[in-house]
């Protein structure tokens, strides 16, 4: 029987910005992420009694290629919260999850590390659990992971650690398309270095009322960009031949690729606008095997 599930949302940056390199190797980031209502979905029961520890069972569309081995983010959540407070089984008995994967691998959106965040969730209300436990351990999965905990608009700065609630976002509707190709992180970060490394920019500024339209959220965007966009590009030209796309869908607003890639977005004035424009996208035989997704940005 199923005891909690929730939804591990799409993470989508709105723009990327890489601002320097710390001497371990790091990059420095600056970005604004936002999540749209497509999601996987985790769901936990109690384990049988004779189960000392977690177990995960995958399915779903895009569930094929992983594996529930102690690589798996949502497994690595689970035991790092336990091992947290002890690993008693008494105080914290044994679940069983299940991952229905609803969001490509490796695209740019955020998929495992939302996961691995969705895990904590979870995990921490089943045990009885203070979130604070949860947020102490989500940096150690994944530079991702503490934004993916949250689930709202945020201003990711540093490696990831540094999140200030973003202010306030127009409504409005939002589309995402994935090739069906997948980027290599660390592969487009070295084509980052070989290129020259971070440049030199000048400090962004967040408008304090936040952007009361879409059409001021695009003028601001304008003003940034996805420095890794480029990179991923001469990678998988075929992440240009998606932003051609839906630079010319009806009523879109602004275009351009999530993260590393390869998941490209679109943003509409509402959720109905982009899901007509998908249907437009969908008819096109080169989109045919794409995946695509269209709904509302969550609040």
């Amino acid at each position: 029987m199923v005891l909690h599930q929730d939804t591990a949302h799409a993470k989508i940056n709105l723009f990327l910005h890489v601002t320097g390199r710390r001497d371990d190797g790091y990059h420095l980031l600056d970005s604004l992420a936002i999540f749209a209502g497509a999601g996987d979905e985790l769901s936990l029961s109690a384990a049988p009694s004779s189960q000392k520890n977690e177990s995960l069972i995958l399915q779903g569309p895009f569930s094929k290629g992983l594996e529930a081995d102690d690589n798996n983010l949502v497994l690595r959540a689970a035991t790092a919260l336990r091992a947290h407070h002890g690993g008693d089984k008494e105080a914290l008995p044994a679940a069983l999850l299940q991952l229905d994967k609803y969001l490509p691998i490796a695209s740019g959106i955020g998929g495992g590390s939302a996961d691995a965040a969705c895990a904590l969730r979870l995990l921490t209300r089943y045990w009885g659990l203070s979130s604070e436990a949860a947020v102490a351990i989500a940096p150690t999965l994944g530079a991702d992971v503490p934004v993916c905990l949250q689930q709202k608009a945020t201003r990711m700065e540093g490696i990831g650690e540094i999140l200030t609630t973003a202010p306030a976002l127009p409504k409005m509707g939002i589309m995402l398309v994935n090739p069906g190709v997948s980027v290599s992180t660390p592969t487009i970060f070295k084509r980052l270095a070989a290129t020259g490394g971070p440049r030199a920019r000048a400090a962004l500024s967040f408008p304090t009322e936040g952007w009361p339209t879409i059409d001021a959220l695009v003028t601001f965007l304008n003003g940034t960009e996805n420095d890794l966009q480029p990179h991923a590009i001469a990678q998988e030209p075929i992440i240009a031949t998606v932003l051609e796309h839906l630079a010319q869908l009806p009523q879109v607003r602004f275009n351009r690729m999530s993260g590393s890639g390869a998941t490209c977005f679109a943003l509409f004035d509402t959720p109905h606008a982009a899901q007509e424009a998908a249907r437009h996208l969908t008819q096109h035989p080169v989109a045919k095997t794409w995946w695509c997704w269209a709904g509302a940005v969550l609040a």
